[in-house]
């Protein structure tokens, strides 16, 4: 596949993750919607179907649309790492076009919200605690999970009598959705469960630089970096435990 492909698929993909999944914590947050109040599960069902949505659009280019599932695949040596800084490109670019659209989907609301100062946390993710070295290790464990099962999970496998044996391959990105939501329900509520540096980098970009919330805070760049480094060390640590696994056999 061409490079431009790649961006493009990657760009998609990540967009339409970003849009959804920024968008219902909107319809949470912000007042005169249909969803205000509606509470932590309504976003953690949001943000995971977020994930089935923008994965099945990016299908072309294996659905990466997180630069800690692209690290893990390239540590894992599934991928060529020619390719990575390409899959992060669109992965970044998705991102910051998926919290512009947002905001345009809830522009009236956000013109009404009453406390704007507060709406960085629409976009991207934040500690209750902060305490960046634990951050740090909620994110890093969270992604560890995420792409650990993203590539441990057998594949389809022919089986007797020439029937298929499909596993969890069956569930197709379902699947990984099924796993971010336990994930944001179990391990979400430290950080907010960022578990893809481009969902929380790209829009965090967007609303600093592009967004003209009136009002707004700042961007909490003292923390933006966690929920980049975790999800990568994360990424890459998953990645390292299926060699060893695979060296097992």
């Amino acid at each position: 596949m061409s490079a431009g492909a790649i961006f493009v698929w990657e760009m998609l993909g990540t967009s339409v993750l970003v849009l959804l999944g920024t968008a219902v914590v909107a319809n949470h947050v912000l007042r005169n919607t249909l969803g205000n109040g509606a509470g932590f599960l309504f976003i953690t069902i949001g943000w995971a179907f977020a994930v089935f949505t923008g994965a099945s659009i990016a299908n072309p280019t294996g659905a990466h649309i997180n630069p800690a599932v692209t690290i893990g695949v390239a540590v894992s040596g599934q991928m060529d790492w020619a390719d990575v800084p390409i899959y992060f490109a669109g992965q970044m670019v998705g991102g910051v076009l998926g919290a512009v659209l947002c905001w345009l989907t809830y522009k009236l609301q956000f013109d009404n919200h009453p406390e704007p100062e507060n709406t960085l946390g629409i976009f991207s993710t934040g500690p209750q605690i902060p305490h960046k070295a634990w951050n740090l290790v909620t994110e890093f464990i969270g992604t560890f999970v995420l792409v650990a099962w993203i590539l441990l999970t057998p594949a389809a496998e022919p089986g007797p009598n020439g029937v298929p044996v499909f596993g969890n391959a069956a569930l197709g990105y379902a699947g990984v959705s099924f796993v971010v939501l336990v994930i944001g329900t179990s391990l979400g509520g430290p950080t907010g469960y960022a578990i893809n540096p481009a969902r929380d980098l790209g829009p965090r970009i967007a609303y600093a630089f592009l967004l003209p919330i009136r009002g707004k805070g700042d961007a909490n760049w003292g923390y933006s970096w966690v929920p980049v480094v975790g999800p990568l060390a994360g990424g890459s640590a998953a990645a390292l435990l299926y060699l060893a696994v695979n060296n097992l056999s």
